[in-house]
């Protein structure tokens, strides 16, 4: 298959799949998207930042994984936690424009590649920060906080209480459901949703745990 072909068959299956998840995509938005994969494949070969090589696989895995968490989102101000490759940041913030998205992570080769992508996808609402969640003082807080299996859900909630907003959301993206770790003493009496994802073109279970301050 030539390459227009295969980012044809890419740019088809992120355009269903992001129906399929409620998320209509503009010519733009599709068009960023896809040179964030292209950009990532680039990159992948020098410095190894994510696990998933196969272009149409990441569709799947990184666009739309990362695009079910969308309709979750509240309020003006997110961060991402761990973004490691961008993700979930960066397809969030090209799907939602009109929100601001900090993108934290410790690692400094992965931040350069987002950083990287924010200027070749002239990306104007997401800001790249390279610090550990343990020395991140922003001197303001968030209204959706949101983390890609970076640790469990106890030590995630005792990190971000300092940093999420009243109304807020804590958004912890999981595989398989967690029992053991919804378990833990320390999320007793949390306003705690826990949502099965359905991810289009993805096998396996994907769970969106939703801790709410109100």
């Amino acid at each position: 298959m030539s390459n227009a072909a295969q980012r044809d068959e890419r740019a088809d299956t992120l355009t269903l799949g992001a129906a399929v998840l409620g998320i209509p995509l503009g010519g733009d938005q599709l068009a960023r998207l896809l040179a964030f994969l292209d950009l990532l494949q680039r990159w992948n070969r020098a410095f190894n930042l994510t696990a998933i090589r196969d272009p149409a696989v990441m569709v799947s895995h990184h666009l739309l994984d990362s695009l079910a968490v969308a309709p979750f989102l509240q309020g003006e101000t997110v961060l991402d936690l761990g973004t490691g490759a961008g993700l979930p940041g960066l397809p969030l913030a090209i799907a939602e424009p009109s929100r601001r998205f900090s993108l934290l992570d410790s690692n400094a080769k992965k931040v350069r590649f987002v950083r990287q992508a924010v200027l070749d996808l002239n990306l104007t609402n997401v800001e790249p920060i390279q610090s550990r969640i343990e020395s991140y003082r922003p001197g303001r807080k968030f209204s959706t906080i949101v983390a890609r299996a970076v640790a469990s859900i106890a030590d995630l909630h005792a990190q971000t209480v300092p940093l999420l907003e009243s109304p807020g959301r804590l958004l912890v993206m999981k595989g398989r459901y967690p029992g053991d770790e919804l378990s833990h003493p320390a999320l007793a009496g949390l306003e705690l949703v826990v949502r099965p994802l359905c991810v289009p073109y993805l096998g396996g279970e994907r769970h969106l745990i939703e801790i709410r301050r109100d």
